[in-house]
Order: C-alpha cells, then structure tokens, then sequence
C-alpha cells in the first residue's frame, strides 16, 4: 500500500511537469499553428539565466522572475527573427526550423555555460511532508508544481476563452488574411503568442530543474514525454494538456515502480501510437479544423 501510494504522488508530481511543458505547446499551438520542438531548449537557455543570478548570490525568486522576462522576450525575438521568414509557407518548413533552432541552442548553451553538471536549488524542501511520524511521499516542491500547473491551465482557460485578445490570437493563427481585413494585428499576435509559449516553458524549465541538476540536455526528455503529452489530452485544449500529462505521469510512473524504469520510454511511445491511431485529434479535442 505504501509502494502503491509513493507511485501514485510521485506520478502526479511527474505528470504536472509534464503538463506544465504540454502547456507551452498548447500555447503555442492555438496562437501559431506551430509545434515548436525548440522550447526544451529555449526553456534549457531561461534556466540557466535564473542559476547564473542565484549563484551570483540574487535571492531564487529574483532568478525566478528574470527567467519567465527572458523567456518572453526569447519567444519574441525568436518570432520575429526567426520564423517569421517561414510564415504563410508549407507547415514543415517551420518544424524542420524549430528542429535546426533545437540543435542550435544547445550548442551555444554548450559553448557559453559549460556541459558540466550545476545544482540548482529549490525554493522549497523537496523532502517528503511530514504528517505527525509518517512521512507522505510529496514534497513541498512537488505541491508548488501542481499549484503553479494548475495556475497556468486557468490562466489560459480565460485567455482564450473570455477575453478578446484570446479571440484574436486564435483568429490571426487559423486565418491570417482574414483577420487581416478584420483589423487583426496578425503579426503582433503571432509575436505574442511565441512569447507567452516561451515564458510558459521557462516556467516548465524552472520547474523541472529546481531541487535537481542543470546541463544544456537535461530537458530532452520532456520534449519527448511533453509532446506525447499534448497530443494526449490535445494539442489545442489546455484542461487537456493538464490530464494527458497528469495520465501519462502516472502511467509512466507504475510502469517504472512496477514493471521497470527501461520500459518507460516503450510505454510512452505506444501512448502515442494508440492516441494518433484512434483519437488523433486528443482527448479533449471537440472541433475539428477546417480547410478550404
């Protein structure tokens, strides 16, 4: 019962990362039209930023807030510079860039922080709460993921759902020449919307490596695992991208408990085989897009 217990927190907190790095997909997603297979490493480059001011004795919440503007402003400067060239051509070209821009960064970050391992601190414990002599197996660290999780799905729950500039983010990516003549300021939304996908995985980063090593791969897994994520729950549904990432944590999680840590990365992929093979639009996917 105990074993079964540490699984099943030890899932949740997982499957919160893995959330919080579906959700910068999501995000980017819904405002771009674009999977941006660079965002481990861009949110690899905002950590780091925060472990550089910390260790220069900033105070971690400083890092923090440093690492979420950098990412903002790495997400736009990435729009702008990068990919806006590919916009309004073929699909692939934007994913075979993202995919150059992923091996790109790693190789800067390799040269400019080094490719030894750096530890980070958390904010909080990341040792088991203490409930009179028992020790329940999640930590203080583990429930701030699922808090700040939780906070970023319903933050974009209301962006896009009860605000107007949600509607014209969506509106700019579905149908640029329309909301064009609409009035739309199409590329400022795409802008914006890189942006705030950008700050989301700082936030991921910041999440996955606090309490834990950094080096310039320590977020490849979750490229991975996040991708399978997203498309699990659906990559155009932030409640969604929470669930699918809460499932997989947890499947992954009794995979490894009971089963053994090396059918993990088999697991997940079938996850993804079966997902594509018979809801390919995700779980939580209710209207289909529709070309003309």
């Amino acid at each position: 019962m105990q074993q079964f217990l540490a699984t099943t927190l030890s899932g949740l907190v997982l499957g919160a990362v893995y959330a919080a790095f579906a959700l910068a997909l999501c995000m980017i997603w819904r405002s771009t039209r674009i999977v941006n297979f660079a965002q481990a490493a861009m949110a690899m480059v905002t950590t780091y930023i925060a472990l550089e001011l910390i260790d220069a004795g900033a105070n971690y919440w400083v890092g923090f807030a440093a690492a979420l503007i950098a990412g903002l402003a790495l997400g736009a400067f990435v729009e702008r510079v990068v990919v806006r060239p590919v916009e309004g051509k073929s699909e692939i070209n934007a994913v075979i860039l993202t995919l150059g821009l992923f091996m790109m960064i790693h190789a800067l970050a390799a040269l400019v922080f080094g490719t030894q391992y750096q530890p980070m601190q958390a904010p909080f414990s990341i040792e088991g709460l203490r409930v009179g002599d028992t020790t329940v197996p999640i930590s203080p660290m583990g429930l701030f993921t699922i808090a700040a999780v939780g906070v970023v799905m319903t933050c974009l729950l209301l962006l896009f759902q009860y605000t107007d500039l949600g509607l014209r983010m969506r509106a700019a990516a579905f149908n640029p020449e329309v909301s064009r003549l609409l009035g739309v300021r199409v590329g400022r939304m795409l802008t914006l919307g890189w942006a705030l996908a950008a700050m989301i995985g700082a936030l991921a980063g910041l999440l996955i490596g606090s309490g834990s090593f950094i080096h310039p791969g320590y977020m490849d897994a979750y490229v991975v695992f996040g991708f399978v994520a997203a498309v699990l729950g659906g990559l155009d549904s932030p409640v969604g991208s929470v669930v699918g990432g809460l499932i997989l944590g947890l499947t992954l999680s009794f995979v490894s408990g009971y089963l053994g840590g090396h059918l993990v990365s088999v697991f997940a992929l079938a996850i993804l085989i079966v997902v594509l093979l018979v809801r390919p639009g995700g779980l939580f996917s209710h209207v289909a897009e529709r070309r003309v």
